[in-house]
């Protein structure tokens, strides 16, 4: 079985999303046969886990050829860098069909299917593989957008769309001249992530190439100042799909970034490393200020989630151990608090028809467990010690002062900016005076506790003893360090000013 674990996950969920949507099923079946579909997928995604070695290379790999004639074959594999991603994309979405409802069995079909198509891209090992399995992952958030959104939800859905299309156009033509490349410089045709990683590319087209894949990845984290679609599509978004967006889908692109851009285009990376970790960071100061001007609640979280992923972001562009052994750790971190988050949010919207900061206020004293597990996952969101978001960020910070001073300094105190609006939010919903819309705010129900703990124990654990979890992504960062190392050191010997910063202490 675990040979072909992998495939499993990926389209048991993918089956039941298209059975629920040509079945004639009632939504409560739809929902019900989601919840199961996921509830596997996460057993099978902690099989992996518990039994994933973490010696640094592909683990339970299964390999088929495809179009043999292009070299393109269908290829799994997990290693210590797409383990963490795989673990969030299977743990959280039971939490979903047990803490959110709907009105439509097509809303939970395409949760499904993106589910099994985010579980394809961050277990694919052949670039084309990725590239199919991204595209995928779009279609559904297309349809949840345009037809179960808010009253904006056509324009968001639009701006999404032109964005992330103009992206994977990009993407395509840089995967399509890496493949060439490939075949230039060895006779072979092959698009496997493992062999084009070997290669030695240079010059203008080997430039273009790096700054398409950059284009279409900057969109999908997004990174500033490809932000612009995010706190619309993150507001008329569905809670769900904003959850998914949010928690699983914006950390695929910074996994696309360390998969492919970090070893194929090293030498690119280094010279430009620094403009785009300045990106980051005025990512985090921009969103966070304007996460404290919000007086919609979920808009507020969408400009929170897009600067904390400013700060991941900068952990791969300081391009040594520390910082990426830390963005490495801060996905799975940021994707279960910001996950929970969202999801309590959504309660919150259902059971008092608003989202308005203003509208609400003491809810802690009319469900006290509700406001206890909001307040964990917030505290870990701001990187709270004890809590998984603080051993992410101190090591991405520890990484960026190692990378440069002011990069290290700059991230640092901009966290500030998030502790502050986060309290701030906190306390005006929580705990000010209740009103006539608080007043009947339900505590979360037995079933509801059971299915929100397991996270936040997660959160807890994370924080309080990380080992276990660094031991298995540690290995893979040091390799995919050590991979760009002769090429960081032949541009230092060349005088390449930008990499004067950056040179190999690992």
């Amino acid at each position: 079985m675990l040979e072909n674990i992998l495939s499993l996950m990926i389209f048991l969920p993918i089956v039941a999303g298209f059975g629920v949507l040509l079945l004639p099923i009632k939504e409560g079946m739809a929902r019900l046969i989601g919840f199961l579909a996921s509830a596997l997928v996460f057993l099978l995604g902690l099989k992996i886990f518990f039994n994933f070695s973490g010696t640094g290379g592909l683990e339970f790999v299964q390999k088929v050829p495809w179009f043999e004639s292009v070299g393109i074959s269908y290829h799994l594999g997990v290693d210590g860098i797409s383990l963490l991603v795989l673990l969030a994309g299977s743990c959280l979405f039971p939490m979903v069909y047990m803490l959110l409802t709907t009105k439509s069995k097509g809303f939970y079909a395409n949760l499904l299917i993106a589910q099994g198509a985010m579980l394809g891209a961050v277990a694919a090992a052949d670039m084309i593989l990725f590239y199919m399995f991204w595209e995928v992952m779009l279609l559904p958030i297309f349809f949840m957008i345009g037809l179960y959104g808010g009253p904006n939800r056509l324009s968001a859905t639009l701006k999404i769309t032109l964005y992330t299309i103009a992206g994977s156009l990009f993407m395509l033509a840089a995967i399509i001249y890496v493949g060439v490349a490939y075949h230039a410089q060895t006779g072979i045709w092959s698009f496997e992530i493992a062999e084009v990683t070997k290669m030695s590319l240079t010059g203008g087209a080997a430039t273009a190439a790096f700054v398409f894949f950059m284009l279409a990845f900057a969109i999908k984290i997004p990174l500033f100042p490809f932000h612009t679609w995010l706190p619309d599509a993150y507001t008329e978004a569905p809670t769900a799909a904003t959850f998914m967006l949010s928690a699983v889908m914006a950390k695929i692109g910074v996994y696309a970034v360390i998969r492919f851009v970090l070893p194929v285009f090293g030498e690119d990376l280094g010279r430009y490393a620094i403009i785009l970790a300045y990106s980051g960071v005025i990512g985090m100061m921009y969103c966070g200020i304007a996460a404290i001007a919000q007086k919609d609640f979920k808009r507020m979280l969408a400009f929170s989630s897009a600067s904390h992923m400013g700060i991941i972001a900068v952990g791969v562009f300081c391009m040594n151990v520390q910082a990426l052994t830390g963005t490495l750790y801060q996905i799975v971190a940021h994707a279960t608090s910001t996950g929970v988050l969202f999801l309590l949010l959504g309660l919150i919207e259902e059971r008092m028809e608003t989202r308005k900061i203003a509208d609400l206020g003491g809810i802690a004293y009319k469900a006290p467990i509700f406001a206890v597990f909001f307040a964990i996952a917030m505290l870990a969101s701001v990187g709270l010690p004890g809590t998984s978001g603080f051993i992410g960020e101190f090591l991405i910070i520890l990484g960026a002062v190692k990378f440069n001073v002011v990069i290290g300094v700059l991230a640092g105190t901009t966290l500030i900016i998030g502790v502050c609006y986060m309290l701030w939010m906190f306390q005006r919903v929580f705990f000010e005076k209740n009103n006539d819309r608080t007043d009947g705010f339900k505590d979360l129900t037995g079933l509801e506790t059971v299915t929100i703990l397991p996270v936040i124990v997660l959160i807890i654990v994370m924080g309080i003893y990380p080992q276990p979890f660094l031991a298995k992504v540690t290995p893979a960062a040091q390799k995919q360090i050590a991979s760009i190392n002769t090429v960081q050191q032949a541009l230092v010997d060349t005088n390449v000013p930008v990499l004067e910063q950056i040179q190999e202490k690992n």
